[in-house]
């Protein structure tokens, strides 16, 4: 790599982290500010020139820049995206409304499901349609379709999806469509589902492209302005964006198709956990991230998080399969959960202490931030529990104000009849089991068995947390990685470039033409090459992954299969049918006697390393460290406070071994170690923790 410097920019929802990386000393600065929610781009560049300004760091010389945000995500969530129709095959307006005919929850007779982004008075129905062969039945109507594209910006939409049936399998309407809304109506934002999602299922395939054009207009603005920013700072590298499969895209591939951003944050923090998981936690963790307004939780095994082909945005009831816009792209597996430090605790109806899904985020904040807020949250109690140390919260950079957050605790505890120590570990532990809890259904789904997992804990909150949460879930081993706060940020610069490519083929293995077969991978391949480019690295050095949705003939969904290497002919069945099979065995313990076998999607997974040496902390202390400090903390096992030990990072020397209690304070995340926890600091700079059982 001939650039010196790399830059990672993570946007949560009450914190911005900003990481550069010296690719020539191994060494990372960074800073933690808080998240400016009217104008994100303005956290994001004052950020980026405190970092550069107090360690003198050359704008010049940063190679590379990397985002992650969850902007897009959250304007889905609250519905402050753009004005957005839709305009549909004749006859298929209502798709959105009718979706699938299956209740999340089956005996709810007030059951409500998402509204659609797009309503129904801006959606509009135009003549032509190709049948599920790909053949024109009826030609397409221009100018009817102009005339709907025009009335629907007449009445205020500023963006449009385009969404024809079957243009999976033959886009020339699609297509035709979009070069004559780019002439007719320059300024109207076009999604058009050929280039968002272009697979069989009308239903998943048009809210995928809704959601696209909702954000799209966002997306475009905020992406070409925050370029703009770091470009007038001095920095000449091009902006890449993390997408939600864990890979990177480039600039103008993410503001065409922003739907591939939703969980572009979180895809960040899972990688940084499968990064500095792959020693201390055998390539099995549980990377665990959270921050001031989520939790998020992802399963890595093998040094790999799983990888997921659909999702749900903006669900109405958590948890609940079916309750959330169904959204069609390739993203980490994982869970979000309502529990950060800006979660806010109150008395629910029964009188019984709640806290989160709803958070103070950063403004106002937390009653300490001493901003506004004056509800109680998870990070005013564990102030007052001790776990936080008022003077060098945020390292040093954020002024607490303790006495208000003792006020907004002493409230909610004399509500609910308690002391406010008493209070502030309800409200620590009650958002321990939300995060816990919600942990437990996530694994379970998927098998396993959270006992035989590492946890590793990043975020400002997740080292904060890690011990107790770990205790509920049977983990074993905790592992905290240096400058753990700013994780995810640092996950932007080990991740690679990654494309992803799907289409649709419906046919049955028997009578697939082997010929095409081969023609439609290798075109998706061509296609992922030339965007692997356009990131700046070399598609000669990329490596290919082919995979498939499978199913038994008679089947309604799919399995997705990893596939052995092409290129294909007759002879490659045996091995597509094994590879199905073993994968079908995997998650339904046995095959169908005697069923054939048929594909419906194929995909391609192409991705490229960026070159270089990745971020790595080592270790420079030597010696005996001492105690900086000692502090009362409450643990409940000891029945109130302990006196125990704060040791700064820092000092820790690579071998050291300690018994808890204890706190290790670094600037952006503050790790607890409980009375049963024995800790050692590893060579690559980890903080492990090992819990009795």
């Amino acid at each position: 790599m001939t650039a010196r410097y790399s830059l990672g920019i993570d946007i949560g929802g009450t914190f911005t982290d900003i990481v550069v990386f010296d690719h020539t000393q191994g060494r990372q600065f960074a800073r933690k500010v808080l998240t400016t929610h009217t104008d994100p781009a303005t956290g994001v560049i004052d950020g980026v020139r405190q970092v550069l300004s107090a360690d003198e760091l050359p704008a010049t010389e940063i190679g590379r820049v990397v985002h992650a945000t969850t902007l897009f995500t959250n304007a889905t969530i609250e519905r402050k995206g753009a004005a957005t129709g839709l305009i549909t095959t004749d006859g298929f307006r209502d798709v959105l409304e009718i979706g699938r005919e299956r209740k999340y929850e089956l005996y709810d007779l007030a059951i409500a499901k998402p509204a659609p982004l797009a309503p129904r008075g801006w959606r509009r129905e135009v003549a032509g349609r190709i049948d599920a062969e790909g053949k024109e039945r009826v030609p397409l109507d221009l100018s009817a379709l102009v005339d709907a594209a025009k009335s629907l910006q007449a009445d205020g939409v500023q963006s449009v999806a385009v969404v024809f049936l079957h243009s999976y399998t033959n886009p020339a309407h699609e297509r035709a469509a979009g070069l004559a809304l780019a002439e007719a109506v320059p300024d109207l934002a076009i999604s058009l589902s050929v280039e968002v999602a272009p697979e069989i299922r009308e239903y998943e395939r048009t809210s995928t492209t809704v959601v696209n054009a909702y954000i799209k207009p966002l997306a475009a603005t905020y992406l070409d302005r925050l370029a703009e920013e770091l470009a007038g700072l001095g920095i000449a590298a091009p902006l890449q964006l993390m997408l939600s499969n864990g890979g990177l895209g480039a600039l103008e591939q993410a503001k065409q198709a922003p739907v591939a951003l939703l969980e572009s944050g979180p895809a960040a923090g899972a990688l940084a956990g499968a990064w500095f998981g792959a020693n201390d936690g055998d390539g099995h963790v549980l990377a665990f991230d959270m921050g001031g307004t989520t939790a998020k939780l992802s399963l890595v095994d093998d040094a790999q998080p799983l990888i997921a082909y659909d999702f749900e945005a903006a669900r109405q009831k958590r948890f609940a399969h079916g309750s959330g816009l169904p959204i069609k792209i390739s993203t980490i597996e994982l869970i979000e959960i309502g529990a950060g430090g800006g979660s806010i605790a109150r008395l629910n109806a029964l009188g019984l202490l709640q806290v989160g899904p709803d958070s103070a985020g950063s403004e106002p904040g937390p009653a300490c931030y001493g901003l506004g807020g004056e509800q109680p949250t998870v990070t005013d109690a564990n102030f007052l529990l001790g776990y936080l140390n008022p003077e060098f919260f945020a390292g040093g950079s954020m002024d607490v104000d303790m006495q208000a957050a003792r006020i907004a605790v002493a409230s909610l505890a004399a509500q609910a009849g308690l002391s406010p120590e008493q209070a502030a570990w309800g409200i620590h532990d009650i958002a321990n089991e939300a995060m816990a809890g919600a942990a437990r259904v996530h694994i379970a789904e998927r098998g396993k068995d959270p006992r035989k997992y590492a946890l590793l804990a990043t975020g400002g909150g997740g080292p904060l947390h890690a011990y107790h949460v770990a205790q509920k879930l049977g983990c074993r081993r905790i592992i905290v990685p240096p400058a753990a706060g700013v994780a995810s940020a640092v996950g932007l610069l080990i991740a690679p470039a990654r494309v992803d490519r799907v289409a649709t083929v419906a046919a049955e293995l028997d009578l697939l033409d082997w010929t095409a077969f081969e023609a439609r991978y290798a075109a998706l391949e061509a296609e992922a090459h030339t965007l692997i480019a356009a990131t700046g690295l070399d598609p000669a050095q990329a490596t290919t992954e082919r995979l498939a949705d499978v199913r038994y003939v008679g089947q309604a969904f799919e399995v997705v299969v990893s596939l052995p290497p092409g290129p294909y002919t007759k002879a490659a069945k045996p091995g597509l049918i094994a590879a199905f099979e073993a994968a079908y065995v995997e998650k339904f313990t046995r095959t169908p006697p005697a069923v054939p076998v048929e594909i419906i999607n194929i995909r391609t997974a192409v991705s490229a390393e960026v070159p270089g040496e990745r971020p790595r902390s080592a270790v420079t202390a030597t010696g005996d460290p001492k105690p900086n400090a000692q502090r009362s903390l409450y643990f409940p096992e000891a029945n109130g406070f302990v006196e125990t030990p704060v040791f700064d990072r820092a000092d820790l020397p690579a071998g050291y071994a300690f018994q808890g209690p204890a706190v290790i304070e670094e600037s952006a995340s503050t790790l607890i170690i409980g009375p049963s926890g024995k800790a050692r600091v590893a060579a690559d700079g980890n903080i492990v923790v090992d819990l009795e059982s």
